[in-house]
């Protein structure tokens, strides 16, 4: 079966490797060389914005994907020795123009906005994102394995530029000032790759300057035209960012009856190294999360996968953390597992990091290279090692649009303690991803053979996968192999089960009305997936049948409806309400159950909105019945308020547990102008017994520089006696020398 499934990788490799799809001819914009400078304030009324080449034949995207934008906008560029400048004008029906708040990095579907990429080596792969509202609102981000999936974009990255809006009765203008040194290029570029796009919220209508069919994503690198400059760019040259931080914290565990109080002061470094390396340095880092992270209701066997926030992870992550398993079923890099380790009572606590150097990004236009190495603290109270957490990462483009990559992921232990073991000494993967991409993404797919390697090895130790995606004319098929050894370890990686191999297919189909006054389409699929444990003679130890229908109404509104069969065969005792001291459904026995969802999303452009969603039906030897729903208010553009509902009531017959898990989560977001802020959070999970609220003011005097102020106090839920509290107030400051 191993040999069969490798056979299959390597055809699949090889074949698709070959196809190639032509897109539309796309448009070409010239950059004007300009000497001087440009005002930005928004109103496009320098002389040079007369001579600029003006580019404005958008296409709609929503709520159709073949005609011309009825609102459309207008594009133009201009640069001098150090800056890129976008100048935009976007047609309106009036000027009641959609926005949610003053804080930076935006969400796209609930602002008018107009985005723009940059995929400055032109290699269909990565990009650099900036987009800016009516109100002068801007966000920036990353892009990279071509833009084909949500993951793909990275909002968490920061970087220095400029934007301003003014706002008429029928369009709004902007202006970007973009430094060239807060961009990677290689010297003496002629052209680039560009892909504008409109969010047009307040019409409903949402277009792009190359033409992308629905199926696909908006942002999806594939569809993009040509940006060419007048005279050859010169060398990038990124400035050198110290980014010194100070943090005073005072916290109380009531659990513990324990009082701590902390004073650090640490920082970050960003170096250029030629034209397209970063090179990012940290000392003492404070990796502490001024943003929490958002709690669920866990129903499954195993670990969710959760975002990284931390700006030091974030320059060319993809280099590090895409490797592996497309849909996260076994990943050899987790940046998230750095800095947080497992105590004695095997709960996951901070572990210090001492410091740590990352150098990633372009060596030229077709390789890319990634090195990471951190070093982390001894916590011998907690039995926690001190290790060395390393990787090496190269990429190298194929064809248009596709890429080969190469890693080595190491954590190594390089003294002995009392409590470590022999067999923990050390933890390698090393492995090959392909990712196919055709010009046009009408097939994609990652191809990939990872082996760990540790002390106590006895052999085998792979993990692979062949995922093949067609994506045409309002069909999606998807076909995925994997597989991962029962042996199979990756420390510094996102693994939540071995012992599989998995077999999943996936059609879909967009089914287009012809006449569209209330319905813009619909969409039908069908999903198989079947997992069989190769260590148990490759019995079948899960499978999910799902049928799903989904409708997307003309105003933005959606429902979507989806029916379940599910078979799960319990190898262990498991709890599924994992109540304390429960009494476990006995393992060695398989499950078959049956359930139903339907889901309902408001149209988001209104003031008030809301979603709604239940599921019902059986639950292992048991029922479930779920529901929840958002009610959410905007303010414009001053504050939003929501607050998320969710209820799972589990049924298991005696002498098993039943349970009632309440998810409750308020949230206040107050933007009193483009530099302070405040957020008031409260999380009730009575699943987790606790009630937490967080709440944050954050001040941003200076370009990317903060001060935040965050309190945090925590709540058992069942007697609501308090269980954590603390006060945090931190200063960070970025510097360009």
């Amino acid at each position: 079966m191993k040999g069969r499934f490798l056979y299959y990788l390597l055809f699949l490799t090889t074949a698709c490797s070959f196809y190639s799809n032509a897109q539309n001819t796309p448009k070409s914009i010239t950059a004007k060389f300009i000497q001087g400078e440009i005002t930005l304030d928004g109103e496009l009324n320098e002389a040079i914005w007369e001579t600029t080449d003006k580019s404005s034949e958008f296409w709609q995207y929503f709520p159709t994907d073949s005609i011309p934008a009825k609102f459309q906008t207008t594009i133009q560029v201009a640069y001098n020795e150090t800056t890129l400048f976008v100048g935009i004008r976007a047609e309106a029906p009036n000027s009641e123009f959609v926005v949610s708040s003053l804080r930076r990095d935006f969400s796209a579907i609930r602002n008018d906005n107009v985005t723009v990429l940059f995929d400055t080596f032109n290699d269909g792969t990565n990009a650099f994102g900036f987009g800016i509202t009516p109100f002068g609102v801007r966000r920036e981000f990353l892009v990279s394995s071509g833009g084909a999936a949500f993951e793909n974009f990275n909002f968490a990255w920061d970087i220095k530029w400029q934007g301003e809006s003014k706002m008429y009765d029928t369009y709004y203008t902007a202006e970007m000032a973009i430094p060239f040194t807060s961009l990677k290029f290689e010297e003496g570029a002629k052209s680039w790759r560009i892909k504008p796009y409109r969010f047009n919220i307040q019409s409903n209508e949402i277009s792009s300057l190359a033409r992308v069919p629905q199926t696909q994503l908006l942002g999806v690198l594939a569809f993009s035209d040509e940006l060419v400059f007048e005279k050859p760019l010169g060398k990038s040259r990124t400035p050198l960012a110290i980014i010194p931080y100070v943090n005073g914290l005072a916290q109380k565990d009531f659990e513990n009856d324990e009082d701590d109080t902390q004073f650090s002061v640490g920082g970050d470094a960003k170096i250029a190294i030629g034209d397209g390396l970063n090179l990012d340095l940290t000392v003492n880092p404070d990796f502490s999360n001024v943003e929490v992270d958002d709690i669920f209701t866990n129903l499954t066997r195993f670990e969710l996968l959760l975002p990284e926030r931390r700006q030091f992870f974030i320059d060319n992550s993809d280099l590090f953390g895409s490797f592996g398993n497309l849909f996260g079923e076994a990943r050899p890099f987790f940046s998230r597992r750095i800095g947080l380790a497992r105590d004695v009572d095997d709960d996951l606590i901070q572990n210090d990091i001492i410091a740590g150097a990352r150098l990633s990004g372009k060596l030229n236009e077709d390789w890319r290279l990634g090195v990471l190495n951190i070093q982390t603290a001894a916590d011998e109270a907690n039995e926690i090692a001190s290790n060395n957490n390393s990787m090496i990462a190269i990429q190298k483009k194929v064809g248009q649009r596709s890429n080969i990559g190469a890693f080595i992921v190491n954590r190594e232990r390089f003294e002995n303690y009392d409590f470590s073991e022999d067999e923990d000494r050390y933890n390698r993967v090393f492995g090959i991803d392909y990712n196919l991409a055709s010009s046009d993404n009408t097939w994609s797919g990652r191809y990939y053979v990872h082996k760990s390697i540790n002390p106590d090895d006895k052999g085998g130790n792979f993990s692979a996968q062949a995922v093949t995606t067609f994506n045409k004319n309002n069909w999606v098929f998807i076909n995925d192999w994997v597989y991962v050894d029962e042996d199979f370890t990756a420390d510094l990686g996102f693994v939540p089960r071995t012992d599989f191999f998995k077999a999943g297919n996936s059609i879909q189909r967009f089914l287009i009305p012809k006449n569209r006054a209330i319905i813009n389409r619909n969409n039908i699929r069908l999903l198989s997936i079947f997992y069989f444990r190769p260590g148990l003679d490759f019995k079948l130890s899960d499978h999910l049948l799902r049928g799903t229908w989904e409708t997307e109404f003309t105003s933005n509104a959606s429902i979507t409806a989806n029916l379940f069969n599910q078979y799960i065969f319990l190898t262990e005792d498991f709890d599924p309400t994992r109540t304390d001291d429960g009494t476990p459904l006995p393992g060695n026995e398989g499950y078959t159950f049956n359930y139903a969802n339907i889901e309902f999303s408001s149209n988001n452009t209104n003031l008030f909105t809301y979603s709604l969603n239940t599921t019902v039906g059986e639950f292992f030897n048991g029922n479930r019945y779920s529901f929840g729903g958002t009610l959410g208010y905007r303010w414009q553009p001053w504050a939003q308020f929501s607050i998320n509902i969710n209820y799972d009531g589990i049924k298991l017959p005696e002498p098993y547990e039943s349970a009632d898990y309440w998810l409750i989560t308020p949230r206040a977001d107050v933007t009193f102008n483009k530099s302070l802020f405040f957020t008031a959070l409260a999380q009730y999970s009575n699943q987790r017994d606790n009630f937490g609220i967080n709440a944050r003011l954050q001040w941003r005097f200076a370009p990317l520089s903060d001060l935040f102020l965050v309190y945090n106090d925590n709540y058992f839920t069942e007697t609501f006696a308090p269980r954590f509290r603390s006060i945090n107030l931190k200063l960070t400051y970025w510097l360009n020398l």
